[in-house]
């Protein structure tokens, strides 16, 4: 497809007949649709007409002719700027006429190119090419996007599947783009020893990039400058996602902000997790709560800060903290952990259907028995957990402020089955590398320190605390289980050679249609803590904890 347009010639021609029927030529908008007419004949809107004259609802799976068909004939009116056509042609004619629309007007996107490429299925990719301009300042813009055609229920008309991402894959239904003066000054983002942080430098950056931008461009002195961005919507700002640069017409001046980032652990993390698919990595100081480094290795979202995953067994660290405070477990002392618990009409086992006959709770913990846990679960009240992980570790209050957007884990209260399950990290218990690297740094330092990436003495914010500290017997007997574990448990084989002062837990977490669970390994290091996770991975001691080990032990 290009820019120029076929005008049709007038023809005077007779339709021809093909056994008994009128086969009629139909040409217009650079693509050809071809109709058959007659007693059960197919027409060229998707139907058949039945022996008694209703039409025949098509159904069943699209042909490549229709899918397209349908593809070329929305790319060609939007490049053409018949954009009332191009929304005619999804299955949301008044979004996408209003994206559509937005498009030239509001992203002042000109001279539109739309090249289809060939076709998967159902699917279409398509390049585009075009021209950003606004008050005298142009950029070409070049990107690859892909739509999805679908059968209409009602009449089986094949339809362009309507969702923003078909304008742009960075756009979510409820976003739009804009073109203009920035919202916010650039910024240039230092690492704790001054050295500047780009995505050239670390391929998972992006996001914090965005996030330090939107927080601190106009407090860090910076002037604006034109660009294209999408502009979040409501939806999407409550998953704190934040606007996104696509195109920079003019550079502003930027603003600085010093962040906590180290830049060794930060090269060291980006190289761990691009060996990993889906894995994702976060690094504290125990004394500070600094942010040292954080990593993913899909870069276009922030997993490590803003993950809201079930972190499976590396929650027992929390649950054990509660057992051992309520007298239900002690270190040394004799643990149930049979092949099988059932609570809340809920039949729970452990991993392989094991089992540990006159065993203590430290080879419980060690071997991460499920059952050693949900066994407790009637002894226990329906918020206890969610009691624990608030006043203790600081989890799941909403309420910090690392500098950049950040979920804080979520641990709600439950009842009967579900209470259990999330006692093993299960259930409706939701966490990311960072919330549990803070889990190891709590046990390490015995007290909680909120993480940070920007000191809280750039913008005066208050950092989140914890209402209370473990007893120091409690907290004794927290750190033997950890050791003990990095040693001779789930984590030893990840965690040796790691010397110094150490603790880990592994956990892997089910997840409905993923054939392998997310593997997960949080763990500590003197000062050092840290927490990985790799999504549909599996065990996490053999996926997640070679990245954790291997970050403590380049921390020094």
């Amino acid at each position: 497809m290009g820019n120029r347009r076929r005008v049709a010639e007038r023809r005077k021609t007779s339709p021809a007949v093909i056994g008994g029927m009128i086969a009629v030529v139909v040409v217009g908008a650079g693509a050809g649709a071809y109709a058959l007419y007659g007693g059960g004949a197919a027409a060229d809107d998707g139907t058949r007409a039945s022996s008694d004259g209703k039409p025949e609802v098509r159904t069943g799976p699209l042909s490549a002719t229709e899918v397209t068909t349908t593809a070329r004939a929305f790319l060609t009116a939007w490049q053409s700027g018949r954009l009332p056509q191009a929304a005619a042609a999804t299955d949301d004619p008044a979004a996408a006429r209003a994206l559509l629309t937005g498009y030239a007007k509001d992203a002042r996107v000109k001279d539109v190119t739309l090249t289809p490429g060939a076709r998967t299925g159902d699917r279409v990719p398509f390049a585009v090419r075009g021209t950003v301009a606004y008050k005298g300042t142009e950029k070409p813009l070049a990107y690859t996007g892909a739509l999805t055609v679908v059968r209409r229920a009602s009449d089986g008309k094949p339809l362009v599947d309507w969702h923003a991402a078909v304008v742009h894959p960075d756009l979510r239904d409820g976003d739009r783009l804009v073109t203009g003066e920035a919202g916010t000054p650039p910024v240039k983002a230092l690492d704790r020893d001054g050295g500047e942080l780009t995505k050239e430098k670390y391929a998972s950056i992006g996001p914090i990039l965005d996030g330090l931008r939107e927080k601190y461009g106009k407090k860090a002195g910076g002037k604006a400058g034109i660009e294209l961005r999408v502009v979040r919507g409501k939806a999407a700002k409550a998953e704190d996602l934040s606007d996104k640069t696509l195109l920079e017409l003019s550079e502003g001046t930027p603003g600085t902000v010093r962040t906590t980032l180290d830049p060794a652990l930060q090269a060291a993390a980006e190289k761990q997790v691009a060996k990993k698919a889906r894995s994702s990595v976060a690094v504290v100081r125990v004394s500070t709560g600094e942010i040292l480094a954080a990593a993913n290795a899909s870069p276009g979202f922030n997993t490590a800060f803003q993950g809201s995953l079930a972190p499976g067994s590396t929650m027992k660290v929390v649950t054990s903290s509660l057992l051992i405070e309520k007298g239900l477990a002690s270190a040394d002392k004799k643990h149930p952990c049979p092949k099988y618990f059932t609570y809340g009409h809920w039949k729970f086992q452990n991993d392989d259907k094991f089992e540990i006959k006159d065993g203590t709770f430290k080879a419980s913990f060690a071997r991460s028995c499920n059952t050693a846990f949900i066994s407790q679960a009637p002894k226990l009240k329906d918020d206890d957990l969610t009691r624990q992980a608030q006043q203790v570790f600081g989890l799941g209050l909403n309420n910090w402020a690392i500098g950049v957007p950040s979920f804080d884990g979520a641990v709600p209260v439950q009842s009967a089955a579900q209470m259990g399950a999330s006692l093993i990290g299960q259930g409706g218990v939701r966490m990311n590398p960072l919330n549990m690297a803070s889990v190891s740094a709590t046990v390490k330092a015995g007290t909680f320190r909120q993480p940070y990436l920007v000191s809280p003495e750039v913008d005066g914010r208050k950092l989140a605390t914890a209402s209370r500290t473990m007893s120091a017997g409690t907290l004794s007997q927290l750190r033997e289980l950890m050791a003990y574990t990095a040693a001779a448990g789930t984590a030893a084989e990840a965690m040796a050679g790691v010397g110094g002062d150490v603790g880990a837990k592994t956990g892997s977490a089910e997840v409905d249609g993923q054939k392998k669970p997310n593997g997960w390994f949080t763990a500590y290091r003197n000062d050092l803590a840290a927490a990985g996770v790799v999504q549909q991975g599996g065990h996490g001691g053999s996926t997640a904890g070679p990245i954790v080990a291997a970050l403590l032990k380049a921390g020094g």
